[in-house]
């Protein structure tokens, strides 16, 4: 088996380098899609300093990556077929993170990395949050359907103020600005005719559902999705989401996924409307946690008495 080396995070290239490991190793046991990569990376511009990264090659193609949100946060991905380098991953964290306290959320089928949490002293933490990943074949998809004066439709190239206001409403507080957004469209996979929303009357944008669209593993990601507070409960939230799919099905997709958090308040009505959607839970994440030990430095020589009062 070709030999490892391990090598720090250097820009856009790289992420494509990340994405492909994600790509090769999909599955229903996989807790990356192409997507998550891409609208992670670019949603927000300038936290490069926040986020240490690091990609372990072999023979030119990259087996297992970290991605730390400082102080003590850890996103991994390794190749199954190397279960030995999720505790490479795990120690490199150590190494680098700031935090006490390191946190890892993986997913429940990660058996490689879940093992390797295990030796490494990580313990699960009971969490009234967590992601649920689900799915649905792309058939029989209904027609969307919106109040008279609304149209959903895909963006188009002069739309990208009102598409960042709803998400920055739909997401308040978020970090997304108009550059952010940019870099999200000019990055690989990102398909303008896979980016919808619901424009209102008024001509604001009401809802909004973005799909990321893994060619090769004919599987389109559904995030982010959302809807103005003031039109909940119209079905443009459905209405976009199906106009979405459609649009990801005409393009190749034969499935969909997306992750909804559950028992966070902001995403309280997702469950529902993916199930309504036709969506149906097939594993979840998983958080672990470890304090680390600090090694307190060993005394100097006593200081002669008062020899650091005040006076």
């Amino acid at each position: 088996m070709p030999a490892v080396t391990r090598r720090g995070y250097a820009g856009p290239e790289d992420l494509r380098a990340m994405q492909s490991l994600a790509r090769r190793i999909w599955s229903k046991a996989s807790p990356v899609h192409v997507g998550d990569l891409a609208w992670q990376r670019f949603q927000h511009a300038g936290r490069e300093a926040e986020w240490p990264t690091v990609l372990w090659e072999a023979d030119g193609e990259v087996v297992a990556w970290g991605w730390i949100s400082l102080p003590g946060e850890l996103a991994l991905l390794v190749d199954p077929a190397r279960p030995g380098l999720a505790s490479e991953v795990l120690g490199w964290f150590e190494d680098t993170a700031s935090a006490d306290e390191l946190t890892v959320t993986v997913l429940d089928a990660e058996k490689h990395v879940l093992a390797a949490l295990e030796r490494s002293g990580y313990a699960l933490q009971e969490s009234a949050a967590f992601q649920s990943y689900m799915s649905r074949l792309l058939v029989d998809l209904p027609e969307p359907v919106v109040p008279g004066g609304f149209t959903v439709r895909p963006v188009g190239p002069d739309d990208l103020e009102r598409r960042v206001a709803v998400h920055r409403t739909v997401w308040h507080p978020s970090r997304v600005t108009g550059p952010s957004y940019r870099n999200v469209m000019a990055a690989w996979p990102y398909r303008a005719e896979l980016d919808w929303v619901v424009e209102a009357p008024d001509g604001r944008f009401a809802a909004q559902c973005l799909i990321w669209l893994d060619e090769h593993n004919a599987v389109g990601e559904l995030e982010p999705v959302g809807t103005l507070p003031e039109f909940h409960r119209m079905g443009l939230a459905r209405a976009v989401c199906l106009a979405a799919l459609r649009a990801a099905h005409h393009a190749g997709a034969r499935e969909a996924v997306v992750y909804p958090v559950i028992g966070h308040p902001k995403s309280v009505a997702a469950l529902p409307l993916y199930r309504n959607l036709g969506f149906r839970p097939y594993a979840r994440t998983l958080t672990f946690t470890r304090t680390r030990r600090r090694i307190p430095p060993s005394p100097g020589p006593a200081s002669p008495e008062g020899a650091h009062r005040r006076t």
